[in-house]
């Protein structure tokens, strides 16, 4: 099982996580998306396609644009689409 947290709040845990380039990639269902706001970022990854961000907002700390996902990704990537993962503003540990 790993976790991710942020400000003292675990934002996501799952048994079923995607480890692609050194990140955690969390199923969908297994994040709490009432923490999550979207962002307006977008970054181009060359293999894995576009990256839609979002801010992470809990109990008044906002970590902007820690979180990202590929609603659309490449073939090659697939197996990631709409799996969120976090940046290091988020701590991911196995629990």
């Amino acid at each position: 099982m790993v976790e991710a947290a942020f400000n003292g709040h675990v934002i996501a845990r799952s048994g079923d996580i995607l480890i692609v380039e050194g990140n955690h990639y969390f199923p969908p269902a297994d994040v709490e998306a009432r923490f999550l706001k979207r962002s307006w970022l977008k970054t181009l990854c060359p293999w894995k396609g576009i990256a839609s961000y979002y801010t992470i907002e809990v109990s008044g700390a906002t970590g902007r644009n820690a979180a990202w996902t590929y609603r659309h990704p490449s073939p090659l990537a697939r197996r990631i689409k709409n799996h969120v993962a976090f940046s290091g503003d988020v701590r991911v540990v196995e629990v």
